[in-house]
């Protein structure tokens, strides 16, 4: 009987310590995505940051609708966070595209306000955070493939479904 019990502890042992250990990497999985979201959200802030400063910039060129615009960017930014969801990530840069394009339009009558350092540098910006945003979006991409693959695969799967771990979404488009 005393063998028997010892075999039993042992395979729950070995079971206990495969679930901690299989615990843990999900919630590693998991914060990579989170950080990933969170590098996308703060990268998506600076757009929206510079999107401002080229819009007063315009202003105080008198560049036609430029107020408008301000009003627009102010009214419609939105906080990318680590709980945020993908939907969340396009509707921000749908939002970002709307105005920037509408910025370009406007903007580019204004030959004083095109040929502006700041202005210059200010684009410099834009197109940098851009290459930003592309790479964090490859990085979550990649973050939530992981995850997600785990996730499928028996007996991980069992541990995951048990601690509320769910399969998350691709940022696409």
């Amino acid at each position: 009987m005393l063998p028997i019990l010892i075999v039993i502890a042992a395979i729950g042992a070995v079971i206990a310590a495969w679930s901690v250990i299989t615990q843990r990497k999900l919630v590693m999985l998991d914060e990579n995505i989170s950080n990933a979201m969170c590098l996308i959200g703060v990268q998506m802030s600076g757009k929206f940051d510079v999107l401002m400063y080229l819009l007063e910039l315009a202003k105080s060129y008198d560049v036609y609708g430029s107020e408008n615009l301000i009003e627009k960017v102010r009214s419609e930014r939105g906080m990318i966070m680590a709980k945020s969801v993908p939907g969340d990530v396009l509707r921000q840069e749908s939002i970002i595209t709307d105005i920037f394009g509408r910025f370009t339009m406007v903007s580019g009558q204004n030959h004083e306000l095109i040929t502006d350092p700041n202005y210059i540098k200010a684009m410099d910006a834009v197109y940098t955070l851009e290459n930003m945003l592309r790479t964090s979006r490859m990085i979550y991409n990649d973050s939530v493939a992981k995850l997600n693959r785990v996730i499928r695969m028996f007996p991980t799967s069992l541990v995951a479904l048990v601690l509320g771990f769910r399969q998350r979404d691709y940022l696409e488009g």
